[in-house]
């Protein structure tokens, strides 16, 4: 009955009866509307996002005005991991790329529940590690592959992260997620419609075929799942 309750977020859900119970009472349930900053590079973070629906993405802002995704978080996991167990200003700007609803929660009730219990600081940690296996990848991913590929696997991705397979990203929002220029994210939308893979219009996205995007993604998607398989479970 007690795992029926709790909000519908990953890392929630695998809390012991005793971690949940120490931040339960500091919860709150909050809206996340598309194209939010959530923090800034350089700000304090105050709270920890733990999505039930949406994607917050992970965004590096360049002096030339550009701004590329290095992560995402949605709802298996939480915004706020490494701030938790160290220094809270921002690395990087979080903004919502999916629109959702998460809880809340103020980040030093986060860590003090944290100085409290062992297991809630482990989960923390392999959390923290999985995010950071995802930003080492796409460092990769981005120098090395094709865009295509690229927006294949960051579509999977959000998909996962989001359980929809309709999303809204314009052109500029999946330029930044691969770090590639609008005109060739066009181009490359319009061949993985004309497989009939996705269809888009106008900044809306519907997936038709996984497996398609699949087979067309890199291996990086499947690698930044195994990880977070072997981090946090299945």
């Amino acid at each position: 009955m007690e795992s029926m309750v709790r909000p519908s977020n990953g890392f929630l859900s695998a809390l012991s009866a005793d971690d949940y119970e120490l931040i339960r009472a500091h919860l709150r349930t909050v809206d996340l509307p598309h194209d939010a900053v959530l923090v800034e590079t350089g700000e304090t973070l105050k709270r920890a996002y733990f999505p039930h629906r949406g994607v917050i993405s992970l965004v590096v802002k360049l002096a030339k005005g550009e701004h590329v995704q290095v992560a995402m978080v949605g709802r298996d996991s939480l915004l706020g991991t490494l701030s938790t167990m160290g220094d809270a200003c921002a690395l990087n700007t979080a903004v919502v790329l999916v629109p959702g609803v998460a809880s809340v929660m103020d980040l030093d009730r986060l860590r003090i529940a944290a100085e409290q219990s062992s297991t809630l600081r482990t989960l923390l940690t392999r959390h923290g590690l999985a995010v950071y296996a995802q930003v080492q990848q796409t460092a990769g991913c981005n120098a090395a592959h094709p865009v295509e590929a690229r927006l294949s696997r960051c579509l999977l991705h959000t998909h996962d992260l989001s359980g929809d397979y309709r999303l809204l990203l314009t052109q500029e929002a999946m330029a930044q997620m691969i770090g590639a220029r609008r005109n060739s994210v066009s181009l490359v939308a319009n061949t993985l419609q004309q497989a009939n893979f996705i269809h888009y219009s106008r900044g809306h996205i519907q997936i038709l075929n996984l497996d398609g995007l699949r087979q067309t993604a890199c291996e990086c998607y499947a690698t930044v799942k195994a990880q977070y398989d072997r981090l946090l479970g299945p």
